[in-house]
């Protein structure tokens, strides 16, 4: 498996793919947390804190993590190497499990500079250094767990085409019907919003970004991990059948 990992890594960083993601995120969270004014704009907030950040993230990353996966294994397909993959002494969970951690790890990358946004904002505060430290620990583990859940749903659907842009299209719907569809829907069903919420991760994500970490919260964003991995294991074995 940490072939594969490495493979992945190497061909994220052997073109622009991987610069370029970490880039876009890091311009465009820095652009409307800093420049564009606006609901986002930090310093016109009045508050030392990065809730526009963690607000804003997750919908920069329902279209960053799909581009990212989207060629795990479309791009197998389409170039005839899939077989010659699945040949490899390696289990069909080890693969997908490379592929997974090999995106998991190049948007963590482009995560880690945001920790900047921390000091920043701590030495903004009056007095300094007065920043919720809980809420803002939680919101990154909220954020890591959000990550995890959309890159496996993006490498399952890479195996359902070998059209690139189709696996993009697919991973960008269902990131969004899962991140803010329940919760969308909840505001037209009265009565039952707390229930139709719950089965969506906007609701365990501000959960997690309150400080407190819910173990309902992680093993709903490992149920949707794990459940998407294994959909993913299940079409590389009727493909490899």
């Amino acid at each position: 498996m940490k072939s594969i990992i490495l493979r992945e890594i190497k061909s994220f960083f052997g073109s622009p793919i991987g610069y370029l993601v970490i880039a876009i995120f890091l311009i465009s969270n820095g652009l409307f947390l800093w420049v564009f004014q606006g609901d986002y704009n930090i310093l016109n907030s009045g508050y030392a804190d990065l809730t526009p950040f963690f607000t804003l993230a997750p919908w920069i990353l329902i279209f960053l993590i799909p581009a990212v996966t989207m060629r795990s294994f479309s791009d197998e397909k389409k170039q005839g190497t899939l077989e010659l993959l699945l040949t490899k002494p390696l289990s069909i969970w080890e693969i997908v499990n490379g592929k997974f951690l090999g995106s998991l790890l190049l948007i963590i990358l482009a995560i880690i500079p945001t920790f900047i946004y921390v000091k920043v904002i701590s030495d903004l505060g009056a007095p300094e250094g007065n920043i919720d430290m809980g809420s803002t620990i939680g919101s990154y583990f909220g954020l890591l767990f959000l990550i995890a859940a959309y890159s496996s749903i993006g490498i399952f659907t890479s195996t359902l085409s070998e059209n690139q842009i189709v696996a993009f299209i697919i991973a960008v719907f269902l990131c969004f019907i899962f991140y803010f569809g329940f919760e969308g829907l909840s505001a037209l069903i009265p009565g039952s919003s707390t229930i139709i919420s719950a089965f969506g991760m906007q609701d365990h994500f501000k959960s997690m970004s309150r400080g407190v970490i819910d173990t309902r919260d992680v093993i709903y964003f490992s149920s949707i991990t794990v459940l998407f991995l294994s959909f993913t294991v299940y079409q590389l074995k009727s493909f490899k059948a």
